[in-house]
């Protein structure tokens, strides 16, 4: 027999919600129910008729509720094979009822975590008894019900009305499952808490990283590929995470992730001028910052349309109406921002399949945290790159220094390069990207495509030069050789920010100097592989 009917219900919740009619559904169809602390004066301030466990366990709920459910009588009514004699025989002899179902989620840990309480109130909020019931009943699923998501308690509604108040084991092995993974995540959340939090620990010894999906992705990079979308349990402020989307087809894997580097790209501005950011496979093909957004974004396709198009544009400002408007005129996929005014939702509303996504806020580009990447066999764990340097950091090691505006350049470039895949050249004049080279397997080839795509840029808007003239350039690491410096110098850039620390180095500085350009060293480099 795999259908079980329900005659009495264990049920002991923090939140609350769905609880009454959940409660007077199961009352409805002749169930029992007993309670714990705050569930039962929920239940009964319902005017449901309620057991206490206590009058179960003929044992009073002590410490502060941190003893009432962990007793024989809980767990023997849980866990007992129903069909084995010998258990049915031990259920006879000590008096132990049988529970068909139970009903727990349990303390608040991660929010508790997140509201910034002291570390005494996130230790009391570690739920000891609740899972301990879940996984008996989970252990136990044929012959015992275990709902531990309020999201739930309609379908099992359902299913018990449509079961003359049974449940199959089809839908107990679902629930059952569902269970373990509830108390696997709320482990992990603790587990995570105690190693990075409470003791610091950058790399335990065992790793628990707690992920809850999100939602299912219409595929992966390629169609033939799978693939989820999946949050951790402390996510970041105005991160992905939290987006909303307003409008637009559903989000790809590859939507998801270009517009994940436009949003870490943009943030590096959120304290900064207007800005904007375009992306196109995970690299920034044009990012500028203007007196508003909308001259920001023109000088930002401006560095290279032909990328642009098809592209993710992430601003650190609500969007308005003249910005979307100008982004309007080319295809785009996705656009980021913290808010957006009812203009520019007008303006997008026409263009159906352009997927808008509103944050908040961005997320901060200080902040600490780990990233995590899976390799044959194993995983390669790290903090993430939130190094950061000042016009302080910096030394000027040729015989020309910067100018002011050299400087201003040097740092734009060297925030953007630190987002552009290795090997990685940048030029920026006044505040706009002029030519980025990604990707490349060496750095005097980066330099001569960006480059490449900064006069392609003057043929296309017709200026009398390409604005690499007069520009600054960032490597994300420092030149092995002379010849991708000479690269920036035929491109005609006039002031090098690069983290030093080569062999070579004297070389270079030598380039550099005979070149007349100003260089200065940030001794940081910033790889992105």
């Amino acid at each position: 027999m795999t259908d079980i009917a329900i005659k009495r219900a264990l049920l002991s919740v923090s939140d609350k919600s769905g609880l009454a009619q959940l409660g007077a559904s199961l009352a409805a169809q002749g169930v029992e129910l007993v309670s714990t602390g705050g569930t039962a004066k929920a239940l009964r301030d319902a005017g449901l008729a309620v057991r206490d466990i206590s009058e179960i366990t003929d044992f009073p709920e002590m410490m502060d509720g941190r003893v009432k459910t962990l007793h024989p009588m809980v767990h023997g009514g849980l866990l007992a094979v129903r069909d084995n004699e010998s258990h049915v025989a031990a259920m006879q002899a000590h008096g132990i009822g049988a529970i068909d179902l139970v009903v727990v989620n349990l303390y608040p840990f991660a929010a508790t975590v997140a509201k910034g309480a002291e570390r005494d109130e996130i230790i009391e909020n570690i739920d000891i008894g609740g899972p301990s019931m879940v996984r008996s009943a989970a252990k136990n699923h044929a012959f015992v019900t275990i709902v531990t998501d309020p999201a739930d308690y309609a379908t099992l509604t359902t299913e018990m009305e449509a079961g003359n108040g049974a449940t199959t084991l089809a839908f107990r092995r679902k629930m059952a499952a569902k269970a373990y993974a509830a108390t696997a995540e709320y482990d992990a959340m603790i587990a995570s808490w105690f190693a990075f939090a409470d003791q610091g620990e950058m790399f335990p010894e065992k790793l628990s990283v707690p992920f809850r999906k999100g939602q299912a992705l219409r595929y992966g990079e390629n169609p033939h590929q799978s693939a989820a979308l999946y949050l951790p349990a402390f996510a970041p402020g105005g991160s992905l995470a939290d987006h909303r989307q307003v409008q637009g087809k559903e989000l790809s894997y590859n939507n998801l992730n270009d517009a994940d580097a436009a949003l870490e790209l943009v943030a590096e501005f959120r304290d900064g001028p207007p800005t904007v950011v375009i992306v196109k496979h995970a690299n920034p093909c044009g990012v500028a910052s203007g007196d508003d957004l909308v001259s920001a974004y023109k000088a930002a396709l401006q560095c290279d349309s032909v990328s642009a198009f098809g592209g993710i544009i992430a601003v650190n400002r609500p969007l308005d109406g003249p910005t979307a408007e100008a982004i309007s005129d080319i295809f785009t996929e996705v656009v980021c921002a913290p808010d957006a005014d009812d203009a520019a939702k007008a303006v997008f509303a026409k263009k159906k399949n352009l997927r808008l996504i509103l944050t908040g806020d961005l997320p901060n580009p200080a902040r600490g945290g780990m990233g995590l990447r899976t390799i044959a066999g194993g995983a390669l764990f790290q903090s993430r790159d939130n190094g950061r340097i000042t016009r302080d950091d910096l030394k000027v090691v040729t015989k020309r220094a910067p100018s002011e505006q050299e400087l201003t350049d040097c740092l734009f470039a060297w925030t953007v390069a630190k987002h552009v895949k290795s090997n990685a050249i940048v030029y920026a004049k006044d505040g706009s990207t002029a030519g980025i080279g990604a990707g490349q397997m060496n750095r005097r080839d980066s330099a001569r495509i960006a480059g490449a795509k900064a006069i392609e840029a003057a043929q296309t808007y017709g200026w009398s030069e390409p604005r690499t003239k007069g520009s600054s350039v960032a490597s994300d690491a420092f030149f092995p050789f002379a010849d991708g410096l000479l690269a920036a110098v035929e491109a005609g850039a006039s002031a090098v920010i690069q983290p030093g620390g080569s062999m070579r180095d004297d070389e270079v500085i030598a380039a550099a100097d005979e070149a007349g350009l100003a260089m200065v060293f940030t001794g940081m480099r910033h790889f992105r592989h």
